[in-house]
């Protein structure tokens, strides 16, 4: 069979490329080859949490693999038979968790039996989507498309220690079904999440309050963790509609104010509650994947980021699927499938 050739540079240039080529590797048998890995981002190459996803996937089919090592800017994967089994990872650092997840979870639903998949790693990391993103968001839209999958977090995990663990559960899909969502219907709860561990509770009430003089009254949840999970804290703000639940968040950093923490994640649930899209700038990007395996999907979205039209590029070297990008006025109209 062909070997699809890669160029790790394109588009947005970072892990998108590697994590989407692996999933669709696996699943559709083709092998791939891909050059210039991360080129740009300030550390090209694969990191650990690249390099644990390209180690796990080749265990998950049985892959021959060149150029698996730490830095590597290049890659060889020709995959095997997707095996189902009980799995567990560690990426060794604050590494996300939830995008190793994201790069087996997909073949594993092309598996020949249901699977257990446990990752260790970061859960809350400011580079990637936090493990709430994907059980409150990501979930309930991939379980609609005909998929049987549960995650849990076991284990908070905050840059740069790490030490957090995320489990997840996935059985063959029987049948695909398209996903097309038209509306998000009307707002029934505005909800901040304030999580700390390790550090005073204060500071997520300060967050909240700050949230809130954002984006009007809203539900606070407070959630303090045991110290040994930390030091680490982030804001969440979840935004559920009959259709959709957006969740929008900022890690807490060395020197950066409680006040600045909430102000950027307000300002990107604010973006969203204010617009006409049904999905915001990252779960768009995480549902092409799901909707191309379904071979049909459509939503609104209300920033087409690169993140988005790169993984379209990539998703059409492996699929026979087209992804459209129509801009409607102040939104975009994605349609995947014929």
């Amino acid at each position: 069979m062909k070997t699809i050739q890669l160029d790790g540079s394109q588009g947005e240039g970072g892990g998108q490329i590697l994590r989407t080529a692996l999933s669709l590797s696996m699943i559709t048998g083709q092998p791939f080859a891909i050059e210039r890995i991360r080129a740009g981002r300030k550390r090209p190459g694969l990191l650990r949490q690249h390099l644990t996803a390209v180690q796990a996937a080749a265990e998950i089919c049985g892959a021959e693999v060149q150029g698996a090592s730490l830095g590597s800017t290049s890659l060889r994967f020709v995959p095997g038979r997707i095996r189902g089994g009980d799995y567990r990872f560690a990426i060794g650092t604050a590494g996300s968790c939830t995008l190793v997840l994201q790069t087996l979870l997909p073949a594993l639903c092309f598996a020949d039996a249901p699977s257990s998949l446990q990752i260790s790693g970061g859960t809350h990391n400011p580079d990637a989507p936090p493990a709430d993103f994907l059980m409150r968001s990501w979930l309930p839209l991939v379980r609609r498309m005909g998929v049987e999958m549960d995650i849990e977090l076991l284990r908070h995990g905050f840059y740069p220690a790490g030490g957090g663990a995320v489990r997840a559960s996935v059985a063959p899909v029987k049948a695909w079904q398209p996903l097309h969502l038209n509306s998000r219907g009307d707002l029934r709860c505005l909800r901040a999440i304030g999580v700390v561990a390790g550090l005073p509770a204060e500071i997520a009430k300060r967050e909240m309050q700050r949230a809130a003089s954002q984006l009007g009254p809203l539900d606070e949840s407070l959630r303090v963790l045991p110290a040994n999970e930390g030091p680490g804290n982030v804001l969440m703000i979840e935004l559920d509609y009959p259709e959709v639940t957006e969740l929008f968040c900022c890690c807490g950093e060395r020197g950066l104010p409680a006040e600045k923490v909430a102000d950027r994640a307000a300002h990107e649930a604010r973006l969203f509650r204010d617009s006409e899209a049904v999905v915001g700038e990252h779960l768009a990007d995480q549902l092409l994947l799901p909707m191309a395996l379904a071979g049909g999907g459509s939503f609104t979205t209300h920033l087409a980021s690169s993140h988005l039209k790169t993984n379209a590029e990539v998703i059409g070297r492996f699929l026979p699927v087209a992804v459209e990008l129509i801009e409607e006025g102040k939104k975009f109209l994605v349609k995947v499938g014929g």
